[in-house]
């Protein structure tokens, strides 16, 4: 691919997964979200229609309760035509798997939303983004644009955008 070809810049957005159930016998990844999470993930959602998010590629956890904050996501931001990977790589809690994955991006895509975990986007976004943030709540959405070309060369991201449920709240 031709440098001209690929965008000056980059941009992640970051989506934590819903508010997940905890009222079965179920294992980790396959818990569902709660009511609250549904509504937490439509608000929050529902807000951004008019961000003109325009992501080129979608990642996504695996694990049931991201699947499913995805599932609003995309209906309410109308993505549907955005190609989705499920990678269960994405079930990560430290950010290893989340930094991999997102470095390993084709350069050919200047936006990617990711639907993940806590502490890795947490600590995703403290590390590359320019505003500190204690916690990345469940069905939290971060923005953090960069200058650069390459996913492999992310450094000193400027964090454009955070919209927490308890923000329209």
């Amino acid at each position: 691919m031709h440098i001209n070809t690929l965008k000056s810049h980059k941009t992640l957005f970051l989506i934590r997964h819903a508010k997940s159930c905890w009222d079965n016998e179920l294992a980790d990844f396959e818990r569902p979200i709660k009511n609250r999470g549904i509504l937490d993930s439509k608000l929050v959602s529902n807000y951004l229609k008019n961000n003109s998010l325009s992501p080129k590629l979608i990642l996504c956890s695996s694990a049931k309760r991201t699947k499913l904050t995805a599932e609003i996501f995309i209906k309410n931001l109308a993505l549907t035509n955005v190609k989705i990977n499920y990678l269960k790589e994405l079930y990560d809690f430290s950010g290893e798997s989340l930094l991999h994955i997102i470095e390993s991006c084709d350069n050919s895509f200047g936006s990617v939303m990711v639907f993940g975990h806590n502490y890795a986007l947490t600590n995703f976004v403290n590390k590359f983004g320019d505003i500190h943030v204690e916690n990345v709540t469940t069905s939290g959405f971060v923005q953090i644009n960069f200058k650069t070309n390459s996913w492999k060369k992310l450094v000193n991201g400027k964090t454009e955008k955070i919209v927490f449920p308890k923000h329209l709240k």
